[in-house]
């Protein structure tokens, strides 16, 4: 039986780390800068999943994120339009980023989201300065050893 997959309004893009290749769910409203950290990831080595729109399915106590087949490997780059990008057509998850203008903890106390009846950690990050990217990368590497809190 194939899991029920939720459509979820956000970008995804995924990296190769030691426990094989794991993606970063990226949230925020429109114009929050999600396809513009996804960019800046791919400049890194890291693969889009998909931008603006993927599916969310939970499978053996794991979330994953898969692209719709309509918008596989496009991508919108602001000002320049909807450009092709080498993609994954689907991903483990990781790790969720809450995409967000205010003041973020220097020293945050860890956030578990439930999505699908999974636990997924979650990092509130703003998205404008030129290390958001590096500091996405290091929450996905840190969030490797961390254990989700039970339901």
């Amino acid at each position: 039986m194939t899991p029920a997959r939720q459509p979820v309004h956000a970008s995804v893009v995924a990296a190769r780390t030691s426990q094989g290749w794991r993606g970063v769910l990226i949230q925020g409203p429109s114009g929050a800068g999600k396809s513009d950290l996804a960019l800046r990831l791919m400049q890194d080595g890291w693969r889009l999943v998909g931008d603006d729109w993927v599916d969310v399915f939970a499978c053996r106590n794991a979330l994953y994120a898969a692209v719709p087949d309509t918008i596989a490997g496009r991508m919108e780059v602001r000002g320049v339009g909807i450009v092709a990008q080498p993609f994954r057509p689907s991903t483990r998850l990781a790790l969720a980023l809450r995409l967000t203008r205010e003041t973020v903890e220097r020293l945050p106390q860890p956030i578990w989201r439930d999505i699908e009846g999974v636990r997924l950690p979650q990092l509130d990050l703003d998205p404008r300065p030129a290390s958001a990217a590096a500091v996405a990368a290091a929450a996905l590497h840190a969030v490797s050893a961390m254990q989700a809190p039970a339901l």
